[in-house]
């Protein structure tokens, strides 16, 4: 205690006032600096976050990635120029933040690959949820896209989840990409019945269903002379919503109006041949 009443506090700080003030002022500018770039950085990211949401063509889940983007850009900089302010050097410290990015980058292939094919599914819209799709040699129906992956569920309701670097690297089958759909069937008729007949109860009952659209123009053609029977083909088109109720429905009912009209259709028939 006699040693620190033995100091002249007054001249001790007479002598180090001009470098406490300049420490100050610098302190007081990088907090500043700071506060402000940190609530300018919050401010941009909420406008690029809504700026983006009302593009039709960007998800909710880009615009969000956008925005942090944004925030971590502005806030690395304005971190650095504080650090500047206050006297630190920013060229090391940006030299070990870029090594840092680096390794962490390279740790992360697989991940950042996966981000950036999410980006371009978000962004070109290949297929959206809801849809039913064939992606990396698995169909279902897409319950969620994120930026690292595409969820599926399959007909029998099992969660597929496809990596998407993998979704966006193959062939991509949308079955809900247009509108309207055409339902392919082949009905097989005796050779001993008429095919101008099966060809007309075949376009009866496709027009008598009201799902089957009027333009295009339902197709019901002979297609092929098969070895037990001759082979008509129909292709009537529908709204893509209604692509299986109207498929099997056309199904059961031109098989019940043939069997009505008297028109067989053929099963292989197997003959036993004796031979004494």
């Amino acid at each position: 205690m006699e040693f620190l009443n033995n100091i002249d506090w007054q001249a001790q700080f007479t002598e180090h006032w001009p470098v406490l003030a300049a420490y100050g002022l610098k302190a007081l500018g990088a907090f500043i600096v700071l506060i402000v770039g940190l609530r300018i950085s919050g401010a941009m990211a909420s406008m690029v976050r809504r700026q983006a949401i009302k593009r039709p063509n960007i998800d909710e889940t880009l615009g969000s990635f956008f925005a942090s983007l944004v925030r971590w850009f502005l806030t690395a900089a304005t971190i650095i120029a504080a650090l500047q302010l206050f006297g630190v050097e920013a060229t090391s410290f940006v030299a070990i933040l870029g090594a840092m990015t680096l390794a962490i980058g390279l740790s992360l292939q697989g991940a950042l690959g996966n981000i950036a094919s999410g980006i371009m599914i978000m962004l070109f819209r290949p297929y959206g949820v809801g849809q039913f799709i064939e992606v990396a040699g698995v169909g279902g129906t897409v319950k969620d896209i994120n930026l690292f992956q595409t969820i599926l569920a399959t007909p029998d309701n099992v969660q597929v989840i496809v990596p998407n670097s993998q979704a966006i690297d193959g062939v991509i089958k949308n079955y809900a990409g247009y509108p309207t759909r055409r339902i392919d069937l082949v009905f097989g008729i005796d050779y001993g019945d008429g095919m101008e007949h099966a060809i007309g109860v075949i376009e009866g009952v496709i027009k008598a269903d009201k799902r089957v659209l009027a333009d295009p123009q339902p197709v019901v053609r002979v297609d092929n002379l098969g070895s037990s029977s001759v082979d008509i083909i129909a292709r009537p088109w529908v709204n893509t919503p209604d692509y299986w109720e109207t498929r099997w429905a056309l199904t059961q009912n031109v098989k019940a109006a043939l069997d009505a009209a008297g028109i067989s259709i053929p099963y292989p028939h197997q003959v036993n041949v004796n031979r004494d």
